[in-house]
């Protein structure tokens, strides 16, 4: 909307694009200095300005730290909630059932937005919070007992969370090794495999984001999904 109306110059300047975005869209799949992605989008987040997509995505995290350091529990406690002291109360046979066909979509689009980031608008953290949608989803039609007897509960979402987290440093100190800069794109990473177009570094940053965005947020919903009463008598609180 700020381009269109900068371009109808209905402020009065009618400026159009600045030099630096005639870069962007010049060089983002062409040009000396390509990222080898018809994303332009994508191009600059991981690419021209990665080294600042690192540092917000560094901000995030440490956000969803904080939170689990605030529902922080010993082991014994981590037990204790994930046992229901009556039967979870669950939603109507058709919501369950409608709720698995979604989550099936669900899974397939946001793996989808992940991994085409590099070519079509979306990317890593998109795609992970489309992801963490799944599990909400089924905590709020099954309960979180059924998603921790899934055998996906906190401690699962924190290891996944933490492989992406690693993927990302490695992609990005991998050029190092090859003599070159840090997050540095082409020509350390392959820009195509079989014809088919990679952006180089770009679709392994979407991947490994898809997969810290997507399990960071749901062990914060595991968490948040604690009943309240397993709380006050964690807590020794009556009221």
């Amino acid at each position: 909307m700020t381009y269109a109306v900068l371009s109808a110059g209905l402020l009065g300047t009618g400026s159009g694009l600045r030099s630096l975005g005639e870069f962007y869209l010049g060089n983002s799949y062409f040009g000396d200095y390509s990222a080898k992605s018809p994303e332009v989008v994508t191009s600059i987040l991981w690419d021209y300005r990665g080294v600042d997509t690192l540092f917000e995505t560094a901000v995030f995290f440490l956000a969803i730290i904080g939170s689990l350091t605030v529902f922080r529990l010993t082991k014994e406690q981590e037990e204790e909630v994930k046992r229901p002291e009556r039967p979870p109360a669950e939603m109507t046979s058709i919501v369950r059932d409608v709720t698995r066909v979604i989550v099936v979509m669900i899974l397939a689009v946001s793996a989808s937005i992940a991994l085409h980031g590099h070519l079509t608008p979306g990317g890593g953290f998109q795609g992970g919070s489309a992801l963490a949608v799944a599990p909400l989803l089924i905590i709020a039609a099954y309960s979180k007992y059924a998603l921790e007897k899934s055998g996906f509960d906190k401690t699962r979402a924190l290891i996944l969370r933490s492989v992406g987290l690693l993927g990302i440093a490695l992609v990005a100190v991998i050029p190092l090794l090859y003599g070159g800069y840090v997050m540095q794109n082409q020509p350390v990473f392959p820009a195509e495999f079989g014809g088919q177009p990679l952006g180089g570094s770009l679709i392994y940053y979407n991947l490994f984001e898809f997969l810290a965005v997507g399990a960071g947020f749901t062990a914060v919903f595991l968490l948040l999904a604690i009943p309240e009463e397993k709380f006050k008598k964690i807590l020794g609180v009556d009221e």
